[in-house]
């Protein structure tokens, strides 16, 4: 009855959405086998006993009359295996399993008629059905999954390979005869794919191959590559860790030239050939592009010694390298140069070189010092030596003249008291218009020629003076000092003192800027 039920309202459930029935399903199917007590699922490994257990929880009101097992495997249909019935004796039908099922305990209770198969096969894996007559419900039946377990044989390895432009398979890795399939990851930083192969076998096991494929390069020799293995028999992950083998032609470089080698130079002065390949390089030969190898060369294993640097070793020599792979060889260009200076004596070069500089700097500030001063002098000289020479007087001349006294020792023209040095002054014709009464010579001592030396004291005039001579007033001039005859009247010394004129002059006389020579101390009239 309950059956019954069951069906109608499954063939109804197409109304439903999907998913609510699904749900219904599963609580009626939940309900329903609370009855028949199974194991949902039972592990085994080949050539062992397992035991399927079933048995009917409440048999309250309902009459058992009979119970069969059933074997599903996954592909295939449904095969009875055991049949018991109390009035009869257990029945074994012919299936792969007779001969090897039987129930346990024995003789079998109807209300837990359990089985058990003795050296079980990995064909054995599938469904196995408990199911019930009752009465009044009919059949009540319960389902267990019987799960064949075979660890495998794992195994790893990489493949040799040559390096190249083709992609080649350099490792792989096995899972053989396991139960269920396993699963292969690869952990490397090589730059490739994985190709995965499932081999079923007859004995329902499964062999699974994986194989690493990549561009072989000489960088991925020695590479880091792992092989992992996922497996339901194993606690943990099984890792096969491997290094990638790739032969290359060796590659070479030649070290030890500094751009550096001069005439005669006898240390370091070595080439070393460096040679990496796979497998390991088996010689080594040097050459000389010039032809011969020079004199002064000594050749040991992947090392070029230079005993003496000389013209024959400005040239290219070039280290080739074999091994079983191939040719690998690099050159270098040897320049040679002129001597340098020894670095031992670097520092006195250095001394030298700051001394001389500072040498031709102070030459260099003595000349402009010179030159400057030279053309001061020849400015000096332009002006001394014009047409427009005037003779001015220092002191209190205009005061004197205005005041109208005497007071000095001599007596001037007009009574003006000058203590100052009289200059001579010579008008030029552009003011012969205005000045034509008042052209004077000038007063000089000894030679009217200046001489060198009176130039050059004439220049010792400063500037401050120079301004002053220029900004006196027109009465202040010498033109204008008397108004009346002759010239003012120098007296250069007493008339008592004429013997030592000679020591005199040379000590107390003064060049003027017009040539003359006045004295420093004389009494001016």
């Amino acid at each position: 009855m309950e059956g019954l039920v069951r069906r109608r309202f499954l063939a109804g459930c197409g109304r439903f959405p999907a998913v609510v029935c699904l749900l219904v399903c599963a609580l009626a199917h939940g309900a329903a086998g609370q009855k028949v007590k199974v194991e949902a699922e039972v592990l085994s490994y080949p050539g062992q006993t397992v035991n399927l257990r079933c048995a009917f929880t409440d048999t309250t009101g309902v009459q058992l009359t009979m119970v069969t097992w059933i074997y599903e495997p996954k592909e295939g249909e449904r095969i009875n295996i055991a049949v018991f019935h109390p009035s009869f004796d257990p029945n074994y039908p012919e299936s792969p399993m007779k001969g090897r099922v039987s129930f346990a305990p024995s003789p079998p209770n109807l209300a837990s008629p359990s089985i058990q198969i003795q050296d079980v096969r990995m064909t054995d894996e599938g469904k196995y059905i408990c199911e019930f007559a009752t009465y009044p419900s009919g059949n009540e039946q319960g389902i267990t999954y019987l799960v064949m377990l075979a660890k495998p044989q794992n195994a790893a390895s990489t493949v040799t390979v040559e390096a190249g432009a083709k992609k080649v398979v350099v490792a792989r890795c096995e899972s053989l005869n396991g139960r269920p399939a396993a699963k292969i990851t690869w952990v490397t930083t090589a730059n490739g794919n994985a190709t995965t192969v499932s081999t079923p076998a007859a004995d329902n096991t499964v062999s699974i191959t994986s194989e690493y494929e990549m561009i072989p390069t000489a960088k991925d020799n020695g590479r880091d590559i792992s092989c992992v293995v996922e497996h339901r028999t194993q606690t943990k992950p099984e890792s096969f860790p491997l290094k990638l083998a790739v032969q290359y032609a060796p590659q070479v470089e030649i070290k030890g030239y500094d751009n550096n080698w001069y005439m005669g130079r006898t240390r370091d002065v070595t080439l070393t050939c460096n040679a990496d390949g796979n497998p390991l390089p088996t010689t080594v030969m040097w050459k000389a592009m010039s032809g011969e190898m020079p004199d002064t060369v000594l050749i040991k294993d992947k090392q070029l010694t230079v005993l003496k640097v000389d013209d024959a070793v400005n040239t290219t020599f070039v280290c080739e390298v074999k091994n079983r792979i191939g040719l690998g060889k690099d050159q270098v260009t040897v320049f040679v140069r002129e001597p340098t200076v020894d670095p031992s004596n670097a520092g006195v070069v250095a001394g030298a070189v700051i001394g001389s500089l500072l040498a031709l700097l102070l030459v260099a500030a003595l000349v402009a010092v010179l030159v400057t001063r030279s053309r001061r002098q020849q400015q000096g000289y332009r002006a001394n030596g014009s047409g427009d020479m005037k003779t001015r007087i220092f002191g209190g001349g205009k005061k004197s003249a205005k005041n109208g006294t005497n007071g000095g020792t001599g007596t001037g023209v007009g009574g003006a008291n000058n203590n100052g040095p009289m200059y001579g002054y010579n008008e030029s014709s552009s003011h012969h218009g205005e000045k034509n009464n008042h052209h004077h010579q000038p007063l000089t001592v000894g030679s009217t020629t200046p001489s060198a030396q009176d130039i050059l004291l004439s220049n010792e005039l400063d500037d401050a003076e120079r301004r002053k001579f220029d900004e006196l007033e027109e009465d202040e001039r010498y033109d204008h000092f008397g108004g009346g005859g002759g010239a003012p009247i120098l007296q250069l010394r007493p008339h008592n003192q004429e013997h030592i004129m000679g020591d005199y002059l040379d000590d107390d006389m003064e060049s003027q800027r017009d040539g003359s020579v006045i004295s420093r101390t004389a009494v001016y009239v």
